[in-house]
């Protein structure tokens, strides 16, 4: 894949995430690259004071240091700043960690050598995972300790994570027959002030999110069969009158999985119900107000993808070098507190859903989804599992980018918390994922008591594929197996592409 500075696509963050697809850079870039780090070559070997370049760092800005001590300089502040803590970064965020930062440098205005961008694409394309703790940053001045684990290992000090296994990096680089980066003047301070890894996190949230809630819209659209619920509420007329993208998308969704249901016809006269359940209802407006947030989460991730985030920042056309705040990763954090309460939404709207499939006197099926209730509980427990992921993310979704705490004895005195916003994500996922699981297992329970009626023919291949996997609950069994295989379906995209089989269909992402 070329890697063009600024010009990323979402298409093409998302198969970097995937990973397999070595990385190239661009030529073009070459020229603007060598321009900046000409400037920063002719600072450090000048006699004015250029922030990160012959001075120390945050509160010690003031201090002068000697061009004997540079390279020292910046080898220390690497050092000094690896300070992270928990668990290991997984690969496919530190792959986007690394190419990223490439293609930022690569723009020219970071003034660091050729040399660095190619270090991080040597060790992007051998498959290589620096070991990176996950926790330690605030989000401003850049995500300076996670950065900082991954350019220790490429200097050949740090570790590289091979096969779950922490390996010392100039172990691991000799082997590949990677030379050790040795930094020289504000290259250190390049490639650990930015924003790469939150905004990695917070694309391997939306990346991880998107099976599930494509899986969200066919599950809804699956429980508004079981309990012979109406489609009139995905009239395109209703939607267009309030003008909303998203909630105008998700009711054409809604349509097509419903188009052709059985289930649906056998209704249509002699309900005496005169309006569904809000969580049959107004699925439109709910999960498509979340699509619309997610949608903007997007557009706001792929900038940071191709933005330059250093301090200082160089500039070749005057020669200037100037300080600034571009890694202060505030947008990062309220696209991904955005995120956070879009995820818990959908979770929380397919919790209703379930607690309205096992109430009878709403449902009008068999109570708690099962034939002999009292000697059999069904789906009564399995409910109160989908009750609690849903409450424990509501504490989760709440906002990260509102906290703040100085640092830097003061220097760094308000702080984004965007790395912690995009990390809690993948923990609300799972939950969501769950939540859907027992949702999914409900509806296909529901769907049998109305046989022999089917549902639509893209409804009726998603029931199939659940029974592949799990039978119908006629007499209480061990259900958390059934609770996993389901969930299983959420995540890895098997009811996605019962999805994507429909024409004509928006795509997820507009931003791509």
């Amino acid at each position: 894949m070329l890697l063009r500075p600024g010009n990323l696509t979402l298409e093409e963050l998302q198969a970097i995430h995937a990973g397999g697809q070595p990385l190239v850079m661009d030529p073009g870039a070459l020229p603007a690259i060598l321009a900046s780090a000409a400037i920063v070559r002719r600072a450090a070997e000048g006699s004015a004071p250029v922030y990160g370049v012959n001075t120390g760092f945050g509160k010690l800005a003031s201090t002068r240091i000697s061009e004997a001590d540079l390279a020292t300089l910046q080898l220390n502040l690497i050092r000094s700043h690896s300070v992270g803590v928990g668990e290991a970064l997984p690969a496919p965020v530190l792959r986007l960690m690394l190419a990223m930062k490439a293609a930022s440098l690569a723009r020219g205005f970071s003034g660091v050598r050729p040399v660095v961008i190619d270090s991080l694409l040597a060790v992007h394309n051998a498959g290589l995972v620096p070991y990176v703790p996950s926790q330690g940053s605030v989000g401003a001045s850049g995500d300076l300790a996670p950065l900082s684990h991954m350019t220790l290992a490429l200097m050949g000090e740090g570790e590289f994570m091979v096969d779950g296994v922490r390996r010392p990096a100039a172990q691991v680089l000799r082997e590949r027959g990677i030379a050790p980066l040795v930094l020289q003047a504000k290259e250190g301070l390049a490639l650990i002030n930015g924003t790469q890894t939150s905004a990695a996190l917070a694309l391997h949230g939306l990346f991880a999110f998107e099976p599930v809630l494509e899986s969200a819209l066919v599950i809804g659209a699956l429980t508004v069969d079981a309990a012979r619920g109406s489609d009139g509420p995905f009239d395109p007329r209703i939607h267009t009158l309030r003008g909303q993208p998203g909630q105008i998308d998700v009711a054409q969704y809604y349509r097509q999985l419903l188009a052709g249901s059985a289930i649906r016809q056998s209704h249509q006269e002699g309900d005496d119900r005169v309006q569904d359940p809000y969580c049959l209802r107004c699925q439109p407006q709910v999960v498509g107000a979340c699509l619309d947030q997610l949608r903007h989460a997007a557009l706001v991730l792929l900038r940071e993808a191709n933005a330059v985030t250093d301090n200082p920042l160089v500039f070749p056309d005057d020669g200037s070098m100037i300080s600034g705040g571009n890694f202060h990763a505030e947008p990062v954090a309220l696209a991904a507190d955005a995120m956070a309460c879009a995820i818990a939404e959908v979770g929380a709207i397919a919790e209703r859903r379930i607690a309205m499939l096992i109430d009878s006197s709403v449902s009008r099926l068999p109570p708690f989804l099962t034939p002999n209730a009292g000697l059999n509980s069904g789906f009564m427990i399995a409910h109160v599992t989908a009750a609690s992921l849903a409450s424990e993310n509501k504490s989760l979704a709440h906002p990260a980018s509102v906290d703040s705490l100085p640092t830097s004895a003061n220097q760094e005195d308000h702080v984004s918390m965007a790395t912690f916003a995009a990390r809690r994500l993948q923990p609300m996922i799972a939950n969501v994922a769950h939540i859907l699981g027992i949702e999914l297992l409900a509806s296909a329970q529901g769907i049998e008591f109305l046989r022999p009626l089917a549902s639509s023919p893209p409804l009726e291949a998603a029931h199939a594929l659940l029974r592949q996997r799990c039978g119908a609950m006629m007499v209480d069994r061990y259900l958390a197996p059934d609770i996993e295989a389901a969930s299983a379906l959420v995540r890895d995209g098997s009811l996605s592409t019962l999805l994507h089989t429909l024409e004509g269909l928006p795509t997820l992402w507009v931003a791509a």
